[in-house]
């Protein structure tokens, strides 16, 4: 008795093409790809990310400072769309800083409210420095984004490369009917 190998025996194919092991090769690749270098492009980026925006919020949370304001004048007739809070008002704020007195600044607000007010380093009212969720909302859909673009791209190119491989192969195939046709012309007689 012939002792067997394990190791798995490549069988030839008379219908296999060069074209068909390069189509085989490379859908190995493309899921490498997609399993593999995806992820972890889109977990690198957020990571990136997510140091820049934590950074950055800290700065901001560094130059700013927040102030609790109450509304002093009559709101405006008109809305004003607010980014956080829906529509609001465009009004006069009221506050007091110690060693300045009482100061007073337009902000968007709803009739009634107390506010809290950011200013920059100027005196300017400025939009508050991004929380934690912010950063990793930015995070997040960093991460994703680069991710997903990442995933495109490779599936684009997989699809160009279908289609320069089907050219190929029905090459190799018009080239092995010219080799073989002749022989199942011929007449029998």
């Amino acid at each position: 008795m012939r002792a067997r190998s394990q190791r798995p025996r490549r069988r030839h194919n008379p219908l296999r093409r060069r074209s068909d092991e390069v189509e085989a090769w490379v859908v190995v690749v493309v899921a490498v790809l997609l399993c593999v270098v995806v992820p972890l492009t889109g977990t690198v980026a957020g990571l990136f990310t997510y140091d820049r925006a934590r950074t950055h919020a800290e700065e901001q949370r560094a130059e700013r400072r927040p102030v609790r304001a109450v509304v002093a004048g009559r709101p405006a007739s008109r809305p004003t769309v607010h980014r956080a809070r829906g529509h609001g008002y465009r009004a006069e704020v009221r506050w007091t800083e110690p060693g300045r007195g009482t100061r007073t600044a337009l902000a968007d607000v709803r009739a009634g409210d107390r506010v809290t007010v950011w200013f920059d380093r100027r005196g300017r009212i400025v939009a508050p420095p991004p929380n934690d969720v912010a950063v990793w909302q930015h995070t997040v859909a960093t991460g994703l984004g680069v991710a997903g673009g990442t995933a495109a791209m490779v599936l684009l190119a997989r699809a160009v490369e279908r289609r320069v491989a089907l050219r190929h192969r029905l090459a190799e195939w018009e080239r092995a009917w010219e080799r073989t046709g002749p022989s199942w012309r011929r007449r029998r007689a």
